[in-house]
């Protein structure tokens, strides 16, 4: 969270949002937002929104898959992404993550599963 510079900014009923400055710090080659980074934003946001709206202590959250598709490319300013819940069960959730920019264009769309586990 920290490396990446990942900030909560917003939290509603059924959805949180975090932002990440697109800087050289994750730039690919080309000088452009790296998928890596943008991935680990969305299964960051994803993983915080399992946790949060699970509110159980006892429980753990894991990612088990990350899908992303990379729409369009993005040089500097802020992305801008945001977990909605697609099913909340008792042992899986799955999560759509949209990343904006400033100007909500989509720049990446993704879906997160997470498994809920006890804490050992």
């Amino acid at each position: 969270m920290e490396t990446l510079e990942i900030e909560f900014i917003d939290l509603g009923d059924d959805f949180i949002t975090a932002k990440m400055p697109v800087t050289s710090k994750v730039h690919q080659p080309y000088g452009i937002l790296h998928g890596g980074a943008t991935a680990a934003l969305a299964e960051s946001v994803g993983s915080c929104a399992s946790a949060f709206f699970l509110r159980d202590s006892n429980k753990i959250i894991k990612g088990i898959e990350l899908s992303i598709n990379h729409i369009k490319s993005k040089k500097e300013g802020h992305v801008f992404a945001t977990a909605k819940a697609i099913h909340k069960g008792r042992t899986t959730h799955l999560w759509e993550v949209k990343i904006v920019d400033e100007d909500n264009n989509l720049i990446s769309l993704c879906k997160i599963t997470n498994i809920v586990l006890d804490k050992q």
